[in-house]
């Protein structure tokens, strides 16, 4: 077994997974981004921070050869790394997506484009109904004042759980503008927060803004149509602003016959036919064909509405509403990534006790995740 094959059985052992194709597209994917010795050393890392001693020993290294190649690999965004305050660096594996793939929208190119261009359509949307990475919040124009939200499902509440922001360009909208295929929305909208912001601060992705900045951001995508996405935790550390036309996440879920079941939300949209005037506003804003005018008014599809708020936020008749759905329906949010990471390990079938972040297995038997 070749080290490519090794890496995407290990990769598809993590949490997030990594689907194969017939067509072998996504083996393309992993040659243009890791070296062969990039991919070894990637397997001896775990979901678990640790220190370059730590992966030396097990990868059968020096730590001075270690300490500069994880460095390396950290910078190229082949894995996560951070600095704790006792300033020893600690080093993660990471997924595919939203992992190692979006680290490389500084670099991407036209080859890399075309290749996740044709891997992302091939992933069936079933990949995604059990734990998702990421979810659905409304745009907070769109949240009824009388409503008491939750602050995990606000964006500007989850700005405020940290103090350190950098903004990037979207990779999917970034992806489709090297194919000649772009959309027209802004480019520059990915968040992120706190650790994951240093992460890209240390590698020089993106940009530093302030909270303010983050905030005016938020407002900014509802202006422009777009879909906000926090990873699905309750302390989100980062905020996608999506589009049905580029965002991977979104064209996966449109092409499912019930996308409300595939994407995490807890509201959806109620219009009410008597205000409605039938302007058409929501239905040209909505990311996921979920609305449409007919009969003289708005009607919502309720199998395909994520509760977004797109259509709330623009209709000049404040006759689109958001509601919560009732208790039995909302899905509960992970506190932390340690939470997602096993729900999602025990959705694919890969991990039942709890405590821990799976027993994966790699070719040798080793543990690829340990106990928490």
């Amino acid at each position: 077994m070749d080290t490519y094959e090794k890496l995407a059985i290990f990769l598809d052992r993590l949490p997030g997974g990594f689907y194969r194709t017939e067509s072998g597209v996504e083996m393309r994917i992993l040659k243009r981004i890791f070296s062969e010795k990039d991919a070894e050393l990637a397997m001896h890392l775990t979901l678990i921070a640790e220190d370059a001693r730590v992966i030396a020993r097990r990868a059968g290294i020096s730590v001075e050869e270690a300490e500069r190649r994880l460095e390396s690999m950290a910078r190229r965004g082949l894995i996560f790394s951070f600095v704790p305050s006792d300033g020893l660096p600690r080093y993660m594996a990471t997924h595919f997506a939203v992992g190692f793939y979006e680290y490389q929208v500084g670099t991407m190119d036209e080859g890399l484009a075309h290749d996740a261009d044709k891997y992302l359509v091939q992933i069936p949307p079933e990949e995604w109904e059990e734990a998702p990475q990421i979810r659905t919040i409304p745009v907070g124009e769109s949240i009824p004042a009388q409503l008491e939200v939750i602050s995990y499902e606000q964006g500007e509440a989850l700005l405020e759980r940290h103090s350190r922001f950098r903004v990037s360009p979207c990779i999917c909208r970034k992806k489709n503008q090297l194919l000649g295929k772009g959309c027209d929305k802004p480019l520059e909208t990915c968040l992120t927060m706190g650790s994951a912001a240093d992460y890209y601060e240390r590698n020089g992705i993106g940009r530093a803004i302030t909270k303010e900045e983050a905030q005016a951001l938020l407002h900014e995508a509802n202006e422009a149509g777009l879909v906000l996405q926090p990873s699905n935790t309750q302390e989100a550390g980062f905020i996608c602003a999506c589009c049905g036309d580029c965002c991977g996440v979104l064209q996966l879920a449109k092409r499912h016959p019930q996308p409300a079941s595939v994407l995490i939300s807890n509201f959806f949209a109620r219009v009410d036919t008597e205000l409605c005037s039938a302007c058409g506003d929501c239905e040209f804003r909505c990311q996921m064909e979920a609305i449409g005018v007919d009969n003289g008014y708005a009607e919502v599809d309720l199998v395909r509405c994520i509760g977004c708020g797109l259509c709330v936020s623009t209709c000049p008749e404040e006759a689109v509403t958001l509601v919560e759905k009732p208790r039995h329906e909302r899905a509960a949010i992970p506190k932390d990534d340690e939470e997602l990471y096993i729900d999602m390990l025990r959705a694919r079938g890969l991990v039942t006790t709890p405590g821990l972040v799976g027993m994966v297995v790699r070719s040798k038997g080793d543990r690829v995740l340990t106990k928490l």
